[in-house]
């Protein structure tokens, strides 16, 4: 269901006027219940886990900026590759999402940051015509291609997942 803009809290206002000032076409969604992991968004869409452009943020030691990574909810962030693209890494408490991002873990856009974040795109991504982002809180979310994941981000693609075995 579409929420009524009056009704969004902050976070989902902000991505909202980004998608818009960006000419997305598809706004937020609201979910009936929160869908703070990728498995319940993907369980309350309908869609393969994979569908879920899950946003996952680490700390960059030599800076201390938010790295962003955006990769399909079927695979796991692979730290030593995404480390070797961008330097050390450390772990992201909430705290640190927080400040960095303005939205809480559960509910981190890939866009519309408090300060900019270093991003990448996972190529894994591009299995899938349509996947579906966190839109800055735990039951929102929006819809949007793999290209247009590049387009509104600006971000490289790499190869940032967990082999297969």
């Amino acid at each position: 269901m579409t929420l009524d803009a009056n009704d969004w809290p902050q976070g989902v206002r902000r991505i909202a006027a980004a998608l818009l000032a960006k000419g997305h076409p598809h706004a937020p969604v609201q979910l009936d219940n929160a869908a703070r992991t990728a498995q319940q968004a993907a369980d309350a869409l309908g869609i393969v886990l994979g569908q879920i452009a899950k946003s996952i943020i680490f700390l960059r030691k030599s800076d201390q900026a938010a790295v962003l990574v955006v990769t399909s909810g079927d695979r796991r962030v692979d730290e030593k590759k995404v480390a070797a693209l961008l330097g050390p890494l450390g772990r992201a408490d909430a705290s640190f999402v927080k400040v960095k991002t303005g939205y809480s873990i559960g509910g981190v856009p890939p866009l519309a940051h408090a300060t900019a974040s270093v991003t990448l795109i996972d190529r894994e991504l591009f299995r899938f015509e349509e996947i579906w982002a966190a839109a800055g809180h735990p039951h929102a979310v929006f819809r949007l291609s793999p290209a247009d994941l590049v387009l509104l981000t600006g971000a490289p693609l790499a190869d940032v997942v967990v082999d297969l075995p």
